[in-house]
């Protein structure tokens, strides 16, 4: 299918082959429509000075400011050129060294106004630009007099940039791609949405938006372009996702219906507590989609702790009495082991068929993993392709070709892992039609981000803790403003462990030699690693030190990724058990481990990691009837925002307000950016959490026109611009279902 012509022109044949290779080298931008596609971050107006104060050190920054004086120091040489220029907010150094204070000796006088961009670094405690790039707002003719201004009257584009590439370089190059789209009457580019759609809304055209966004006259100009871009990148993606539903609707699967006296409701009849409303409402929702002889593809989310898994299992079981088989498939070998470990413990007996002790309605249970041995593997393998096991727990060890299911009915994919079409294909194949599919996230997530990141899924929520479980209280524990706190921390702990109870204690890193090479190597580091200058703590350091110093004497073991399955497995069984009274551990145990009697969680150098991840591990303690506690410690000094993240997990429990609080920190980029498509992101303009009302629109309007026309016969340019926008991975990424 024939991409946007005019939009796809590789950018060198507008600005050049060495512009174009840095544009496409530092920003990501190879063509046309890459380029209109970055918007500006802000405007500066003719007269406003941005304030100098808000700059962070690490930034690379673009602001405008004016000289307030300038004057050469030293000499011979280590002369330097030192200006400082101001906002009315507060007062910035600039800093020009030998010959790179020529030219700026001569422009850079009081009274100049400029842009200045570079990267702001800190010496003798001063915050300073060193050597950093500008251009004159204003100029002087023969006679001294203020010659006119040649942004007179305009509001000043200022955009992403990088330290090789300035803000008003990029305007320049946006400059001659307008000039060139202009000259042509904007031929070849084609406009995503349908005529009709756009009339209806009062909708500027593309070539229009691109216009006003990049060369505002005023204020309202910026408001109709990012009504607009809004709803392009919403819009698309929203027709994108409908026709995945669209797809997915029509595939045949076979019904399966839940008996009335078979293996679920057995287990129902020995479970020791009472179902919560939330976990009632959301099997209802599975049990009647898993009757019907189309696949399922259910997202079911919930705060951690909510009983996610056992929602999941009694779907499973309700397959099982349908005559097919399940499958969960979970993100780590500790993560699997654990499932296959607690679903056998629930279900007793009932996970004993074929065996001696097992009971009328028993089936078997069998664990997969890629680390077994052949040996250990060929039972599990046979079970599957007889059908003797109803339920097996496993890893991507389960999509391989050797894994082949009796009748797989339904698939369980914990902690949202994402599919690819190979993928996705793979696990249909093993089915005799499309296996049903629940997908689980103890991360709880924002209403519009469900819509935009898991549109082609239904989503079911549990919001709904089960009676029992206990309150955490969350502190943070400021290592080096104040020691004595971290030393009270292990005092903490070693009161636990006499009060009978168990503690993990988190660290970011391994601290073996393979780990070490890693943080070598690692690219981009954050303004908290450069403050710190050290590399994370790590679980063999911290668990060294810790037994020979202040919880020496307590039964202290450590787990981490790299360690062999059994090693690890045989770690968790004795945590499990009360054998062990510390565990030190990498995040491996951030999801759905679960040791009621673990009452404390420790995360060292906590400000390394998201928010998300943080309540994922504080979620690890509580689950029992004694209270948890959650100590976040950290050496970043208060006020900074690695703080305030660690400040706003201690304020709240509410995972979907930390979701939230995540995002906006993240913002678009990690959603549907490189981490999870390795392409960059369709949302440039479109902030998930801010413009809900958007999404929940243009979703209306795309599942229309697909209910209507599927093939989108009568959209060939909606199709195109699909095509364009959506490239070959983010289609896989949306097609995880």
């Amino acid at each position: 299918m024939d991409r946007m012509p005019a939009l796809d022109e590789p950018l060198k044949k507008s600005l050049g082959d060495r512009t174009a290779k840095v544009m496409a080298e530092h920003l990501g931008l190879h063509t046309a429509g890459d380029l209109l596609h970055h918007y500006p971050r802000r405007y500066a107006e003719r007269g406003e000075l941005t304030r100098l104060t808000d700059l962070e050190v690490d930034e690379h920054a673009t602001v405008v400011a004016q000289v307030e004086k300038a004057g050469m120091l030293g000499t011979g040489r280590g002369h330097r050129l030192e200006v400082v220029i101001t906002d009315g907010s507060g007062r910035l150094t600039l800093v020009y060294f030998g010959k790179g204070a020529y030219k700026p000796q001569k422009e850079l006088i009081p009274g100049r106004r400029a842009l200045f961009a570079g990267k702001v670094t800190v010496f003798n405690h001063k915050r300073q630009l060193s050597h950093p790039d500008y251009k004159l707002l204003t100029g002087q003719d023969a006679d001294g007099t203020e010659a006119a201004d040649e942004w007179a009257n305009k509001l000043l584009p200022i955009y992403p940039a990088v330290r090789q590439f300035a803000s008003w370089r990029i305007q320049q190059a946006v400059d001659v791609v307008l000039d060139s789209m202009e000259s042509t009457n904007w031929q070849g580019v084609i406009d995503p949405l349908p005529p009709a759609l756009r009339a209806d809304r009062g909708f500027a055209t593309l070539p229009e938006a691109l216009l006003k966004i990049h060369r505002p006259r005023t204020k309202a100009d910026i408001a109709i372009a990012r009504e607009r871009l809004k709803w392009d990148e919403a819009f698309v993606l929203q027709v994108a996702l409908a026709r995945r539903r669209a797809a997915e609707s029509q595939l045949p699967a076979v019904p399966r219906k839940p008996k009335q006296d078979g293996i679920l409701a057995e287990f129902d009849k020995r479970l020791p507590f009472t179902l919560t409303d939330g976990q009632r409402k959301v099997s209802k929702e599975i049990f009647t989609e898993l009757a019907t002889d189309h696949p399922m593809h259910r997202l079911l989310q919930g705060e951690v702790g909510s009983g996610k898994t056992l929602v999941a299992l009694r779907a499973m079981l309700a397959v099982v009495d349908a005559g097919g088989q399940a499958a969960l498939l979970a993100p780590t070998e500790v993560l699997a082991q654990q499932h296959h470990r607690s679903i056998t413990e629930m279900m007793g007996d009932l996970a004993e068929g074929g065996m001696l002790g097992g009971t009328e309605h028993a089936t078997k249970v069998v664990l997969l993993t890629g680390s077994m041995g052949t040996a250990a593997r060929r039972q599990p393998l046979l079970d599957l392709a007889t059908g003797e096991a109803g339920l097996v727990i496993g890893t991507h060890a389960l999509i391989e070709d050797k894994v082949q299911f009796h009748d797989l009915g339904l698939v369980v994919v914990d902690e949202q892992h994402r599919f690819g079409v190979e993928q996705r294909d793979a696990l249909r194949s093993k089915g005799k039609q499309p296996p049903h599919l629940l997908v689980m996230t103890a991360t709880p997530i924002p209403r519009t981000v469900a819509m935009t990141v898991f549109g082609d899924l239904e989503t079911s929520v549990l919001d709904q803790l089960p009676a029992g479980r206990s309150p955490i209280a969350t502190h943070v524990v400021p290592a080096k403003d104040k020691p004595h706190f971290l030393s009270r921390t292990w005092e903490r702990i070693r009161e636990e462990v006499e009060a009978g109870h168990q503690v993990y204690v988190v660290c970011p890193r391994i601290g073996d030699d393979e780990d070490d090479k890693a943080a070598a190597k690692k690219k981009n580091p954050t303004p908290e690693d450069e403050a710190e200058k050290r590399p994370p703590l790590a679980v063999l350091d911290i668990a060294d030190q810790l037994s020979t110093g202040p919880l020496q004497g307590l039964r202290l073991e450590y787990l981490h990724g790299r360690m062999p399955p059994d090693a690890k497995d045989d770690v968790m069984r004795r945590f499990a058990a009360g054998e062990v009274d510390v565990l030190v551990a990498t995040t491996v145990i951030e999801v759905g481990v679960n040791v009621p009697n673990a009452t404390v969680m420790v995360i060292m150098d906590a400000d390394r990691f998201g928010v998300s991840q943080l309540h994922q591990l504080r979620g690890r303690v509580g689950r029992g009837s004694a209270p948890g506690l959650c100590l976040l410690v950290s050496e970043m000094p208060e006020g900074s925002s690695a703080r305030t993240r660690l400040d706003a997990v201690a304020a709240t429990l509410d995972g979907f307000e930390l979701s939230r609080i995540d995002l906006e920190q993240r913002r678009e980029g990690d959603v549907l950016g490189q981490a999870q498509s390795g392409a960059r992101s369709s949302l440039r303009m479109l902030t998930v959490i801010d413009d809900e009302e958007v999404i929940e629109a243009a979703r209306e309007e795309a599942t229309a026109i697909v209910a209507d026309d599927p093939e989108l016969t009568a959209y060939p340019d909606l199709r195109t611009a699909i095509d364009a926008l959506l490239d070959e991975e983010r289609e896989q990424y949306l097609d995880k279902g």
